[in-house]
């Protein structure tokens, strides 16, 4: 080997194996300072090389020239490398030397697995704190819970109608021969309590609809709150209700057989009525309809048909007029609801008269159905032969003052609460009066002829 051919071998640099990384890592050395001190060696020795090739050759051309530095170069030595992101600061990783990886990677420490199957079972420990006994519900808070959540004080919408519709049948019954009239007092308790069952039943369903489409979900004057204050599954609330459907409609169905077939019909729109108020999406409550249901479900059905129980299926015009007052109070009850819940229903888009017309021409519509209940006593009651005791029905007229007043200056829900429950209870009184008044009419003709029926004389 020839001088020229050690120094091409020389200035020569040797491939050095590349290593890859992975796309968007930088491999940068952990010691900066080592790597400049290797660098300046390297440099210093090929400054060495260049001197020597500049020198003549001396001796034979076969003879082997010795370099004046050493072939052996200064090994780089390897320091320990810091991995990090492209798009993170070096400073920001934490560093783990790859030796002590490597140290670890060497020793392979065994991981041993065991199966569950045989452990014993965990047990959780009984905690250390006990509920206290206050915040548990006794018999009577659950009692006061249902009847909120059924909302009984609603059930005399149902009850108001039945008991005005068997009075009437009673009252057009007696006469001198039959002071004492024809009552019926089987089928008149089972009509009131399949049409209470039927009304919790619809509570329960018209709850469980409501908290599915988001509606009076924060409304604390609306629903009973069973499933809005967590108290009971959303899914048992809508089964006791579909049972308690279900049991109400049995019940009214053995009642209207008494009726005939035009009861029966009657029966089956009230059952429907209860269920698709306020369920599936099109629900009745939601188009608008709340207050036509109203006036049919606690004013027309009702009445006719409790007056065609207790005649045998017998249908008298008197039942329609009567049952025309209580169709529009009931209606106001329902629209006074509205109106208290008429931002709610805004915002979740459920379209109901109060918010189709706004709050100002509601007010208006409002008393205009509760005006229409006594303009018609007032035409019944006056005429000459009519029954004029059922003008006791215009002594709720303070009240029904209370009420406009109320719906005319209210803003809030809490005032149109209040103009709803006054209008609950023009209903329940006005109905009541009416009642009366149909009783004292009937009695007082044949009052000489009481006695004798009351305690025979012989």
């Amino acid at each position: 080997m020839t001088d020229q051919d050690i120094i091409e071998e020389m200035e020569t640099p040797e491939e050095a194996p590349t290593q890859k990384t992975p796309p968007g890592i930088q491999v940068v050395d952990a010691d900066p300072e080592q790597q400049h001190e290797s660098t300046g060696k390297q440099e210093q020795v090929e400054a060495e090389q260049e001197q020597t090739q500049d020198e003549p050759a001396v001796g034979n051309s076969s003879s082997t020239v010795e370099p004046k530095t050493k072939k052996e170069q200064p090994r780089r030595q390897q320091a320990a490398q810091v991995v990090t992101a492209d798009a993170v600061q070096a400073e920001e990783v934490p560093t783990i030397p790859i030796g002590s990886l490597q140290t670890l990677s060497t020793l392979e420490p065994e991981v041993s697995v065991h199966s569950v199957a045989s452990m014993r079972a965990i047990g959780m420990p009984a905690p250390l704190v006990v509920q206290p006994s206050e915040y548990r519900h006794g018999m009577n808070e659950w009692l006061d819970i249902w009847r909120e959540g059924v909302r009984l004080n609603y059930v005399r919408l149902s009850v108001m109608p039945v008991i005005l519709g068997s009075a009437l049948a009673w009252t057009q019954s007696i006469t001198n021969a039959t002071p004492l009239g024809h009552f019926d007092i089987v089928h008149f308790i089972l009509a009131l309590i399949a049409v209470i069952i039927l009304q919790i039943g619809a509570h329960l369903i018209n709850d469980y609809y409501d908290h599915q489409r988001g509606i009076d979900t924060s409304n604390a004057l609306g629903p009973g709150g069973l499933i809005q204050q967590g108290l009971i599954k959303p899914t048992r609330v809508l089964m006791i209700g579909l049972v308690l459907l279900g049991i109400g409609a049995l019940v009214g169905l053995i009642t209207a057989l008494a009726g005939g077939p035009l009861v029966c019909l009657f029966g089956l729109l009230v059952v429907l009525a209860a269920y698709f108020f306020s369920a599936t999406k099109q629900a009745l409550s939601s188009l608008g309809l709340g207050e036509l249901v109203g006036f049919l479900v606690f004013g027309l059905l009702p009445v006719m048909g409790a007056y065609m129980i207790q005649t045998g299926g017998k249908f008298n015009a008197a039942a329609f007029q009567y049952s025309v007052p209580l169709g529009f109070l009931a209606a106001s009850v329902i629209y006074a609801n509205n109106m208290r819940d008429i931002e709610g229903d805004s915002h979740v888009g459920k379209k109901t008269l109060a918010t189709l017309i706004g709050l100002r021409w509601s007010r208006i519509a409002y008393i205009v159905l509760m005006l229409i209940p006594y303009l018609i006593i007032t035409l019944i009651g006056f005429p000459h032969g009519h029954p004029h005791f059922i003008l006791l029905a215009l002594w709720t007229l303070p009240t029904l003052v209370v009420a406009i007043t109320g719906v005319l200056r209210t803003e809030t829900s809490a005032g149109f609460n209040d103009v709803m429950r006054q209008s609950l209870k023009i209903f329940t009184m006005f109905t009541t009066f009416l009642i009366i008044g149909l009783i004292i009419s009937a009695l007082v003709p044949v009052l000489p002829a009481l006695p004798a029926h009351i305690i025979p004389l012989k």
